[in-house]
């Protein structure tokens, strides 16, 4: 199989890259990436060399150089995608260019080329928010969004990612074309780019600077470690049916400020670090993911332990400051 694979520098892409080359011998990548400030080549160091990957500099707003690209693929996994919701409160113009209009000039390439499937990754942050519960509290009700749940994204960035999910299911519908869309709740692991919770406080731990948590840190949000993800991307990729969504969780919910205080725990760093500082605009207050599709259709349910990943994620930065720093 010939994947055209977006965005396969940054922290997602880069990991299925490696995923996708270890566990299916047969597949060839070839990784589109324009190199922006969370996109590194270094992410993608000690590949195999034997001629399965290749990589291609360039942006995919740019329809003829996707067009190039997409001869003789036969499917898209797309994974390029500006995702810091701070950075699109700043200024959302580059998350519609990117999110929006770079998946229309992917889908309608790949529909000219004719590609047998498109896959489309996505964020359970199209969803909005759920009410918040307790993670602790374990026989509290806890709704979680399921993939009929209605869309209504609360910032910019999940704004333009429920536009890229629509229009791609929108070639399904008016051209028939194979589209599968997943949605991934938060991700963590090696090669995140140190502007997200997890490697944020971690370095500035390491550095002995103050942790800035947002409002009360009481935010939850439902953890799922990035192998996870990749082995569900995966699985929709060769099991999913044309013009589905199916949403991928870790079952691992957590408030922010439990997350933070286990990355304290991790480095033997203490709690006086911690500093409140004000929420941001529309701070969703939790998500939490149903994925109970994924386990039915796909086979699919997360193996990784919370706090046991979070560890090897924090060791992980602790012995790559080079790469960070």
């Amino acid at each position: 199989m010939d994947l055209l694979l977006t965005g396969g520098a940054g922290f997602i892409g880069s990991n299925l890259v490696r995923h996708l080359l270890v566990h299916r011998p047969e597949v060839r990548v070839t990784n589109l990436d324009l190199l922006t400030y969370a996109g590194n080549q270094e992410n993608l160091r000690g590949l195999p060399d034997d001629g399965r990957y290749a990589f291609a500099h360039g942006d995919i707003c740019e329809p003829g150089l996707v067009k190039e690209l997409m001869q003789g693929k036969d499917a898209v996994l797309h994974l390029a995608a500006e995702s810091h919701v701070d950075r699109s409160i700043q200024e959302a113009a580059p998350f519609v260019r990117t999110n929006v209009l770079g998946t229309q000039v992917l889908l309608a390439a790949a529909l000219e080329a004719g590609v047998e499937r498109f896959l489309q990754v996505s964020t359970d942050e199209v969803y909005g928010e759920l009410p918040w519960v307790d993670p602790e509290e374990t026989e509290a009700h806890r709704p979680k969004f399921t993939e009929g749940t209605p869309l209504s994204p609360r910032s910019p960035y999940s704004a333009s990612k429920a536009a890229g999910d629509l229009l791609a299911l929108a070639y399904h519908a008016t051209y028939g074309m194979d589209v599968v869309v997943v949605r991934g709740s938060n991700n963590y692991g090696p090669h995140q780019y140190p502007e997200k919770l997890i490697p944020l406080m971690t370095t500035y731990a390491l550095e002995g600077r103050p942790l800035p948590v947002y409002g009360d840190g009481m935010n939850v949000r439902d953890w799922m470690a990035v192998e996870d993800f990749c082995r569900g991307i995966l699985a929709a990729l060769e099991k999913g049916r044309a013009g589905e969504v199916y949403n991928f969780g870790g079952d691992s919910e957590r408030t922010n400020l439990q997350v933070v205080k286990g990355i304290l725990e991790a480095l033997g760093k203490p709690e006086d670090l911690l500093t409140f500082v004000p929420d941001r605009p529309g701070h969703d207050r939790r998500y939490a993911v149903d994925f109970t599709k994924a386990t039915a259709e796909l086979g699919w349910t997360p193996q990784a332990r919370f706090q046991e990943e979070l560890g090897r994620t924090v060791a992980w930065y602790v012995e790559n400051r080079g790469w960070w720093g």
